[in-house]
């Protein structure tokens, strides 16, 4: 193996179809074979496996909010883990909770996306303003929803409540809200 940087390095997203699994025999036998003789691009492999392990590890404990792909949560229910989902209609709303054994809570947020170009999610405070602004965040417009993986820790320490996002499309003229997402949150009953 040659210990010097590779000359014709694999791309990130090539590495990743690799890892996951998502290439056919014909594309996945000369990138296995580029790694067996690459230590640069054997690195950059595990470096995207390690981010990925520590990023389910983060989910798995419930610590993190993301925004995450269909095929994401069926790999973690089909893995095990228990995914409390609510969906909840353009400018509708949702009563929900966490429950103890909930290792994942996500929410499905509805909306037209078909011509959006960019798409920001906001995040309201009690006081009706915006707390947080995630921009710029991925979304698949045939889908016709975005899903967003709430910090359950942080669910499960919260009162009563009454909770607010928004999808918003940036455009050029300035935004467009595509809906609001309101979630009345009731702390798990304790037997």
């Amino acid at each position: 193996m040659s210990r010097r940087g590779c000359t014709t390095p694999l791309a990130p997203a090539t590495l990743a179809e690799y890892w996951l699994g998502d290439l056919d025999a014909a594309s996945e036998a000369p990138i296995a074979e580029h790694l067996l003789g690459c230590d640069h691009c054997t690195a950059a492999l595990q470096d995207l496996v390690d981010l990925g392990a520590g990023i389910r590890a983060l989910v798995r404990r419930g610590v993190l909010r993301a925004l995450v792909s269909e095929e994401f949560v069926a790999r973690l229910a089909a893995g095990g883990l228990r995914v409390r989902e609510y969906t909840v209609e353009r400018n509708g709303g949702v009563l929900c909770t966490a429950a103890p054994d909930d290792d994942l809570v996500v929410a499905r947020l509805q909306a037209p996306l078909d011509d959006v170009g960019r798409l920001d999610l906001l995040i309201f405070d009690a006081e009706g303003g915006v707390a947080e602004r995630l921009q710029d965040i991925p979304f698949n417009p045939a889908a016709a929803q975005v899903l967003v993986a709430w910090n359950v820790e942080q669910l499960r320490q919260l009162p009563k409540t009454t909770m607010r996002t928004q999808l918003v499309a940036v455009e050029r003229g300035g935004q467009r809200v595509l809906g609001d997402y309101t979630f009345n949150h009731t702390p798990w009953a304790r037997d």
